[in-house]
Order: C-alpha cells, then structure tokens, then sequence
C-alpha cells in the first residue's frame, strides 16, 4: 500500500501548481477516485470549487467532460439524444456525462428534472434514450458543484440525488496565507502545466487493490452503529439508507490506502464519517426551528457511539 500512498501524494503534488490550499477537498477526491464514489463540493462562489475539479480531473487522465447546469436545461442535454435525419436513418448522440470525469457544475442551477438525468449515470453507469440502454465509460466520476442553497437561482437537490454522491466537502474561502499566495503568484498559476500521472487503467487497477484493504468485523459494525444512531435520532426526517453505510465501508479503505495502511481502523472511520452523511442528512421542521445543525449531529453521533477496543 506504501505504492498506492506514494502516487497519491503525487497526485496532490500535481493538483498543488494550479491549485493553492484545498488539501482535505483533494484528498477526498483522491479517495472517491479509488473507491468508485461521486463527490459533491459545495461553497460560494469563487472559492475554488470549480478549478480544483478541473485541475485534479487532468491529473488522473482519462476523458473529461464539464457540464455548465443552467435552469433551462433539459435531461437530453445531460445524456445525449437520437438524431432523425430526413432519409429515415438515425443516429445517437452522445451527451457530455459520456467520459471517465464528468464536472457537474454548479449542479442545483438546474431544474429537479434535469438533475435527475444523472440518477442512471451516477448508480448503474449507464444512460437509456428512447428504450436503449447505452453503457458509459469505466472508470466513471461524478464531480459535482453547487452553491449553498437559498441563492438566486437555486433548486435544491433532492434526497434521492445526494444519495448519490458518496462524500461531500464544503469550500470556503482560503487561509490569509494562501489568499497571499494566490494573489501573488497568480501568473505562474494561471500558466501551469499539468500533467496526467495516471490513466484509466491505472484507476481500475488501484480499485482492485483498494477491495483488498481488510476490514475488520468490530470496525464493520462500527461504521453500522454510526448509522443506525442517526436514524433513531429524532432530529432526522429521512432514514439513512444503505449506501451510507457501503459508502463510508469504501471509503474508509480508500483512506486508509492513503495512509499506507492495508487495514482500516476506528480513526479512518470517524474521519470520513462526516463526509459521507452529512449531506445526506434531511432534519425535521422541530429541529431547524430549535436551531439543530448537521454537524452537531454528526459529532453527537462520534461521541457516543462506542470505539471498539480490538479493531484489527
């Protein structure tokens, strides 16, 4: 696993030329990389959300495609569509959610119903036009954005569509001293080049050692308490469903790749806990008026839930 912590470090080496702070957001995508999960990012505006997508997307090869949501889009423009030409014939064409790395921007700008266009993509890897089933490429990497909703223009992402992204990670604004670097060195940034240190292959071959990183039973039903706490907790409206729990099974291991490890512990758990629920999270009308925060939940649930003693 040390090979696997190496490349990643490189990885986040490359992303670093053109992209200056936004290490935990880099790791996370680093992680839902090698664990086959979507990733959702969201933050104002200008906060870097969109360049690190896009920076990070050229460094692990492959196609990359970016869709700019808009509100009057349509699900056709998301998956492709059959073109009819007068002599009878017809022909399907591609939308951009064909590639390895697809950039979702500014997802929640668009309508529910266009949003939904990537329900099949994101779960089955697969798109259906018309009755025909149209298989996507592999990998396959859903990286979305989206501003704080409450904006202008915004549309709020459905239960069922944050159920499928895997992690979440909030951008904010940049340190003081990495605001002073990016305005200082913005020329050389701006003008960087950016290599792909991997390619599809590559990624497929990592998964497969990922799968092989050994999860403990105690670990296991650890993550499965963790759950279960948010879902008899009365501050939470809609039951967290099972992908939660393989979610955050995945992404421990890909972490603990990183970490060089080839076996998870509790502390691998508990540092992607908040990633993989909290956008997940739907709470009561009681709890938003009595000021509860998804936050508040999740650390609730860290505190209380017992650490297993054995994990290995």
């Amino acid at each position: 696993m040390s090979e696997l912590a190496e490349l990643g470090r490189r990885i986040i080496a490359e992303t670093d030329k053109a992209v200056v702070g936004k290490q935990e957001l880099k790791r996370l995508l680093l992680v839902g990389m090698l664990c086959g999960g979507h990733v959702l990012i969201e933050g104002l505006a200008g906060t870097g959300k969109t360049t690190t997508a896009r920076v990070f997307s050229k460094v692990i090869g492959g196609v990359f495609k970016r869709i700019q949501f808009t509100p009057d889009m349509l699900p056709s423009d998301v998956t492709g569509f059959n073109l009819y030409r007068t002599d009878g014939e017809m022909r399907f064409v591609e939308g951009p959610v064909f590639a390895n790395v697809v950039l979702a921007d500014e997802l929640n700008r668009t309508t529910v119903r266009t949003q939904s266009a990537l329900l099949e993509a994101m779960q089955e890897g697969q798109a259906t036009i018309e009755g025909v089933t149209h298989l996507l490429p592999e990998p396959f990497m859903v990286i979305a954005s989206q501003l704080p909703y409450g904006g202008p223009g915004t549309y709020p992402l459905s239960y069922v569509q944050a159920d499928r992204f895997m992690l979440y990670s909030w951008s904010g604004l940049p340190s003081v001293d990495d605001e002073r670097r990016i305005i200082g060195e913005i020329d050389g940034i701006e003008h960087s080049l950016i290599g792909a240190l991997v390619g599809p292959d590559d990624i497929m071959r990592l998964r497969l050692k990922v799968a092989d990183v050994h999860v403990a039973e105690p670990v296991v039903w650890y993550m499965k308490s963790l759950v279960d706490w948010l879902r008899k907790n009365e501050n939470v409206r809609e039951p967290l469903s099972s992908r939660v729990g393989i979610g955050l099974f995945k992404s421990s291991r890909a972490f603990a790749c990183l970490e060089g490890m080839d076996y998870v512990l509790p502390d691998h758990v508990k540092y992607m806990f908040s990633h993989v629920v909290y956008h997940r999270l739907v709470l009561t009308d009681e709890a938003e008026e009595s000021g509860v925060k998804r936050e508040d939940l999740v650390s609730a649930a860290l505190n209380e839930v017992p650490v297993p003693r054995e994990p290995v």
